[in-house]
């Protein structure tokens, strides 16, 4: 490791160990240096890559506080990430291949936690989709609104933080599937109907399967793409 790293490690132990707990606030960086065996310089670059990490906040004028170490907002740059990756096709199918571990266990899941309020909240998306089917663009944000509704569901904050990692940034791939292939807004009509019905009824075993057969339709219709040198657009 090095002195930077383990100056990063020892910030984190102080989380860790409850010493710095959510919001507080460091010690000013000169008593922190001292406390740590630290040079100010050391301590200043660690506290710059936690902030980066969103684990600190550096506010201006008032110091330097440790955030809400909310999944959301920790796990936030596991999106930019996934962007980055698009343009590499062997990690974009990696991707939907997670897609297709986790966002069908979510959906069982959410069958057995989902309120009224989600499910009508699932649904208006649903609706949406309808009325958009020949607005691509209009039924991709829907699309995208569908599943985070049923992820919230769930009620795990770290599932929905991941899930909207991996699926929200594959938005361009499915308007483009849209665009190529004019049957393709109402296959996804159906597989969402279906995942919709499947969760109404709060069968887990049900919504698993439903989800999965979206997913992995979606999965072979990119692997399909990719093998024949079409790769979705990254603008």
């Amino acid at each position: 490791m090095s002195l930077t790293d383990k100056a990063i490690a020892q910030i984190r132990e102080l989380i860790r160990t409850g010493a710095l707990p959510p919001g507080s606030k460091l010690p000013p960086e000169p008593d922190l240096a001292a406390q740590l065996g630290l040079s100010r310089n050391l301590a200043r670059e660690a506290v710059k890559a936690l902030a980066v990490a969103r684990v600190l906040e550096v506010r201006r004028g008032d110091g330097t506080y440790v955030t809400s170490l909310q999944p959301s907002l920790l796990l936030e740059g596991l999106g930019g990430a996934v962007e980055l990756l698009q343009g590499d096709s062997a990690a974009l199918q990696d991707l939907m291949e997670v897609r297709r571990l986790l966002e069908p266990a979510a959906t069982a899941l959410a069958a057995t936690r989902i309120s009224d309020e989600q499910l009508a909240e699932v649904k208006r998306h649903l609706d949406a989709m309808r009325e958009a089917r020949d607005d691509v663009e209009q039924l991709n944000i829907h699309d995208a609104a569908f599943h985070r509704a049923v992820s919230t569901a769930t009620g795990n904050e770290t599932l929905l933080t991941l899930l909207e990692g991996i699926s929200g940034r594959t938005l361009r791939a499915r308007i483009w599937r849209g665009l190529v292939d004019t049957q393709a807004a109402g296959r996804t009509l159906a597989e969402h109907e279906a995942i919709f019905h499947a969760l109404c009824t709060r069968d887990a075993s049900l919504s698993q399967a439903a989800a999965l057969l979206h997913v992995n339709n979606t999965e072979q219709w990119l692997r399909e793409h990719l093998r024949s040198g079409q790769a979705p657009p990254l603008r």
